[in-house]
């Protein structure tokens, strides 16, 4: 499913500049698309604005080939997934509750979990390691083991697209790298996945291409290699870089200078 905004203006209430300023991206089925940017470049307010939770004071949000406004919320939650930053949990539950909360836009509130529905929680919560967790107490849990207990939940969901803010802030290398094979291989069975990241040089390994935000404006966006320009990244991060390619994995690789 293309994720398609035109335009996107965001101005939060007592702001005087926009969040976001006319950004416009376009992201294909079976692209892993990066969103990169310093703090406070307007990269969750993207996300928001993608996902209709935000007001926009201008511009357009199509998901597939129609307005974001033409969706039912049931519909798009089964077509969408999303792993924002933060999420409170207001309520004991358990593991497997919370990643089966993922099914509930396919069951609706009063059918009960079927043999196909039972499987697909159990694939997620194995994908995201946490199979061996399911009986825990969600708080309980580290921040790292939270957050997999999440993108299991959006995967639980079976969504044609992912959209996910800073999905990996909190994991060890082992998950990080785990998850990020996830959601490439994801993108290469035709997933859309839309990825908010910091992590500049596993972007710039694992993403198709890249969006480089600046003060809520489009720096760049192009592949990795289009992308990776020293010029681009010391005026969007006003550090000086050098820009290398990896012998290893032959993406692009960004060392601070000091």
């Amino acid at each position: 499913m293309r994720i398609e905004g035109e335009s996107l203006t965001v101005t939060y209430p007592g702001a005087g500049d926009p969040a976001l300023d006319t950004v416009s991206l376009r992201v294909e089925p079976g692209t892993l698309y990066a969103v990169l940017g310093p703090n406070g470049s307007g990269k969750s307010t993207l996300m928001r604005a993608l996902l209709g939770t935000v007001p926009l004071r201008s511009g357009a949000v199509r998901l597939g080939d129609r307005p974001l406004g033409d969706w039912r919320r049931r519909e798009l939650a089964r077509s969408v997934g999303a792993v924002t930053q933060h999420e409170p949990t207001a309520f004991p539950i358990r593991v497997r509750e919370l990643v089966a909360m993922g099914r509930y836009p396919h069951l609706g509130p009063l059918r009960p979990e079927t043999p196909r529905d039972r499987e697909i929680i159990r694939e997620a919560l194995v994908q995201c390691d946490v199979e061996r967790m399911a009986d825990r107490d969600v708080s309980t849990l580290s921040g790292g083991e939270h957050q997999r207990v999440r993108i299991a939940r959006a995967l639980a969901q079976e969504p044609k697209a992912l959209v996910l803010d800073e999905p990996t802030a909190s994991l060890d290398i082992r998950h990080e790298m785990e998850i990020l094979q996830l959601l490439r291989k994801s993108a290469d069975r035709g997933m859309t996945v839309l990825l908010i990241t910091h992590h500049l040089d596993l972007a710039a390994r694992f993403a198709d291409r890249i969006l480089v935000l600046g003060c809520g404006r489009v720096a760049a966006e192009g592949t990795p290699t289009e992308v990776f320009r020293e010029e681009i990244l010391e005026a969007v991060y006003g550090w000086p870089v050098e820009v290398r390619i990896d012998e290893i994995t032959g993406a692009p690789r960004v060392i601070p200078r000091s």
